[in-house]
């Protein structure tokens, strides 16, 4: 069994529209072909897919996160979410979840 997990530190990320700013995740698998999600929530709403990557391969972004803003790069175990250009509607939970591509 795989016990696979991703870490993001419980802080606020205050900064200013405009600027860029990188939100921090790592995570640990076991498998070889890991998938990191990142999701935003704004209040009183439901989670948002926004982009995913992959340990092989490209991964994808939904369309309105569109990757000349949003954009995350897996580098060992961190996959942080850059966001450029921040506007005030980027105010929001922003999180992150893995799921393991497994081999039958």
């Amino acid at each position: 069994v795989d016990s696979s997990y991703v870490t993001q530190p419980r802080e606020d990320v205050i900064s200013t529209e405009g600027l860029t700013v990188s939100l921090r995740c790592t995570f640990k698998t076991m498998s070889t072909n890991a998938y990191v999600f990142w999701y935003k929530q704004q209040v009183n709403d439901l989670p948002r897919f926004m982009l995913r990557r992959f340990t092989i391969g490209e991964g994808n972004n939904a369309a309105e996160f569109h990757k000349d803003r949003f954009d995350a790069q897996i580098q060992n175990t961190s996959v942080p979410l850059r966001i450029q250009n921040l506007q005030l509607s980027d105010s929001a939970l922003q999180c992150a979840s893995s799921l393991v591509q497994t081999s039958a």
